[in-house]
Order: C-alpha cells, then structure tokens, then sequence
C-alpha cells in the first residue's frame, strides 16, 4: 500500500488529497459548495453537500492518480471545526442543516448564560469561552427549536457530531461514531483537563449525553469505509480539526512552536507543551493534539475573517474575479492613503470576542477605489494577527516573539505575508509544503498505519520554501498599528 487519502472538509469547499508514504503530493481534487444565509449572522451548509462534494473529490482524487483502492493504506480526516449537525441514528438523515462554526444565532443564549455566572466554571474545564463560536449552544439552539428533536434525544434516537463526526458515520455506513480530542475540545463540553464530556455542562446546556460519540486519540481506529465507496474497505486512522492538523503538519511538535493557518479564517496555535496556559487575554486554552493517550496543549487565537474577506472583494464587491488579483491591486494602490478595513462581518473574534460587532472602513476618500480596498483587506489580516500574537506574548512570555510558521491559501500572496512579517516585527517562515493541514491528517493516518515516522523524525522533513524578514521601520510600524487600534475600538463602539 503506497498512498493515504487524506479527506479535507473546509468551510467552503471539499478537498481530497493523495499522498505517497514519503507524504508528497499525487493527486489532489476540489469542489465549492454553497453557503446558506437564512438570517442575519446565521450561516449554514446542506449536509447533503458535505457528503457529496467529500465522497466525490475522494473518488476523483483515486481516479487522478491512477491508482486502484488497493493502493491506500489509510484515510485521515481534517475538518472545520464547531459547525454542529444532529442526525437520527436510525436513517442517518440530519435533523436540519448544520450551524456553521461562523454563526451567531445563540448570542443571546450566550449572553444568558454569562450573565447567569457560568463563564469562569466553563473556562476552566473546557479553556473555552462563551461564545456562539462553539457547538454547545448550536447542539441546544437545534434541540430547542427543531420540532421533536428534545424528545427524540431524550429517547436516545439522535446523534450529534462536529463534520468529523458526520463524515465517519456516513463513510462507515453508519457503524462508528466517534469524534478525536481536538475537535470534541471545540465544542465547549468536553473537559480538557479530565478528557471526558463534561456532564455538568451538560446539564447546564440540558444537552443529553446520549448523544455524544466516543473520543479518541487523533491517530487511531476509526472503523474502515464502506465497501462500496471505494471499491475496498479503507481504514480511517486519522483525524484531526483542521487547525490542529495543520499544527502536526507544520510539525509543531516543541512548546513555544507557532503557527498560523490562514483559510477562510486565520488561527493561531502555540505549542504549551503538557501544560494548559489559562489565557489572561481571552485566548483560547485548547489541545494541539493527543497521541498515544498524551494530550499535547495550545493556546489559540481564532479571527472569523481571513480569506473570507477577499471572497467579499470577489462575490460582494465584485472587484475582483480570483484571489491572485489581489496582489496586484494592492501593489498599486496610492500610498498616500491610509484605508482600514475592521472585517467584523460576523463579529470579532480573538482577543475580542464581540459577535455584535460589524465590519466597518476606515480613512476613505473620493480617491479611495478597488486598489486601497484590496490593499486594507490584505492588511486585516495582518493586523489581527498582531492582536493574537501580541495576546499570546502577554501569556506566554517571550515565546510569541519567535518564528510564526505560516499556511493556507492566503500564504501564496507574498504581499500580505511581507505585510505580515513588517507589522509582527518578526520572521514569517512559509513551508514548501502549504497545504499543511490535509498534510497533517495524512500523517496521523501514516503514523497509525506505521508507514510515516514518529514526530521527531517527522519534524527534520519540514522544508523551508521562503522566509520573510521585516522591512518596515519601527516607527511606522507603531503607528499603522495602532491606528488600527483605534479603527477596532471605534467599531466596537458602534
């Protein structure tokens, strides 16, 4: 067996990528699928597309590669972390679409709870905060408002799961449910400390624990694939949510290791080792990963809009036809104007966490037009790393001030990666290998089939592809930064 199939469910689109057992390349496939708006801030996605676009790009990788079913030693998972589906066990037909991790439907149920006293106790046990951002209150937002659903759950006939969950479950035929520990450490129910669902919480969320599936390690036995899928049965033997698996592929495996994964959102993760850092700067306290029964610690700083804000120059601004325009327009834009973008478009995320938030512009002038647009996109993103980075500096010390290891789609702009590294005031490594986080799920599914080497073997094959050193001065770094200090301050003020 010479290849692993690692399945790569985004927010956006579904990506199936094949691997040699050296862990390069062979074939990759990719499809879009839509987003659904029902109301303001709420977001959701068919399941039915989840399933398709999954079992289709993973078909048409296999066929790409010319390769039979035969070949694949093992498929591992990589996913969007937090967007919620509840299904019924018996015909595996989810009971509405799934709640986007995006979606701010339960603020105020939220904001209930907060107001109530309950954030400390949830903090500590799940190093979450509470924010609509995470499962638990989609799971009780689904079961309150779908008719029958909480006494269908109470009668055991409903299983709840992240993506992971749901695409084990359909790839199995339904005979495994089951989720790993960093994505059941998204859902604001699990104890990270203890590694259980934490009934408490619960029954604070009068969430059944029925519905929960088993947690297990993020390389291990998760059943195998139908037979008629692939033409084989296929061991699933990874799975990781997708800023952890691009954790493990930028090998990260040391305390004090950065990276920062730009997708439709950017993340943020710093490698504490054993030990859980409680933030003091409204990070997120959560686990990198857990191999053999050793969970492995992180500090995460989550922002909502990375490349979804060149998707908005694109499909709401129309601007632009495809991503790579943006280069180019930023390059010509005036440099005598100073335009800020706050990207609030579904709340600010960290070190904020104001899901009221919306986005807002800043410094337009009747000279400002498609090229300054771009350019204050681009620079967002920038920006609101500054804000995690410096949020993980105060936490964690002077381990912040290191290399940030970079990946995702937005990395291939070296425009906004030089921005990046001028407004961090510190080196950007972007790895030869971007496409880390289905790298990842590749090699969790390696490591449990014993065809990819332990960590520190694995951590000498990370290459290099360019690093990007600062080259604005100090001064003008101060200012640019903090007048977009000054833009979020007087966006949350709205």
């Amino acid at each position: 067996m010479t290849h692993i199939l690692a399945i790569d469910q985004g927010t956006t689109s579904s990506r199936a990528i094949l691997f040699d057992t050296a862990l390069r390349v062979r074939a990759t496939a990719q499809e879009e699928f839509p987003q659904h708006y029902p109301a303001s801030g709420w977001v959701e996605h068919d399941p039915s597309d989840l399933w398709s676009t999954v079992a289709g790009t993973a078909r048409a990788a296999i066929e790409k590669a010319g390769i039979g079913a035969d070949s694949i030693a093992a498929i591992g998972i990589t996913n969007q972390r937090e967007t919620t589906l509840i299904w019924d066990r018996a015909t595996g037909e989810p009971i509405h679409r799934a709640i986007v991790w995006q979606d701010r439907r339960t603020a105020d149920i939220c904001a209930g709870l907060k107001g109530e006293g309950h954030e400390p106790m949830i903090t500590a046990r799940t190093g979450l905060l509470l924010d609509p951002y995470f499962s638990g209150t989609k799971i009780k937002w689904l079961l309150d408002h779908v008719p029958g659903a909480r006494a269908r759950a109470a009668r055991g006939e409903l299983a709840f799961g992240t993506v992971d969950t749901f695409l084990i479950w359909k790839l199995t035929g339904g005979k495994v449910h089951a989720t790993d520990a960093t994505n059941a450490a998204r859902t604001l129910i699990y104890n990270i400390a203890k590694g259980e669902w934490d009934a408490d919480i619960c029954a604070l969320l009068d969430i059944p624990m029925s519905l929960l599936p088993e947690v297990k390690d993020c390389a291990a036995d998760y059943g195998t694939t139908r037979p008629d899928l692939f033409g084989r049965p296929i061991p699933i033997l990874g799975v990781a949510g997708d800023q952890q698996a691009a954790t493990v592929g930028q090998a990260c495996f040391a305390p004090g290791m950065m990276k920062s994964t730009y997708g439709t959102g950017c993340f943020a993760l710093l490698n504490t080792g054993t030990d859980m850092v409680p933030s003091k700067n409204r990070l997120l306290t959560t686990i990198a990963y857990r191999l053999d029964g050793q969970t492995t610690y992180a500090l995460e700083g989550s922002i909502f809009i990375a490349g979804a804000v060149v998707q908005w120059l694109r499909d709401g601004l129309k601007i632009i036809r495809e991503a790579k325009e943006t280069q180019p327009l930023a390059n010509a834009a005036d440099p005598s104007q100073d335009v800020i973008l706050v990207p609030a478009f579904t709340g600010l995320g960290a070190p904020y966490w104001r899901p009221d938030c919306r986005g807002a512009v800043y410094g337009l002038t009747r000279n400002s037009g498609p090229a300054e647009l771009a350019k204050a996109a681009l620079e967002s993103v920038g920006y609101q790393t500054r804000d995690l980075l410096e949020a993980m500096r105060s936490d964690w010390g002077a381990a912040a001030d290191g290399i940030l290891r970079v990946d995702g789609g937005m990395t291939a702009s070296d425009w906004a990666m030089q921005f990046l590294s001028d407004i961090l005031g510190a080196p950007v490594d972007r790895p030869v290998v971007t496409e880390t986080t289905a790298l990842g799920a590749a090699y969790l599914a390696g490591l449990k089939a014993g065809i990819c080497p332990a960590p520190a073997e694995f951590q000498k094959g990370w290459a290099l592809e360019r690093r990007f050193t600062p080259a604005m001065d100090d001064r003008t770094r101060a200012a640019k930064y903090a007048r977009w200090g000054r833009a979020v301050a007087a966006t949350m003020s709205v």
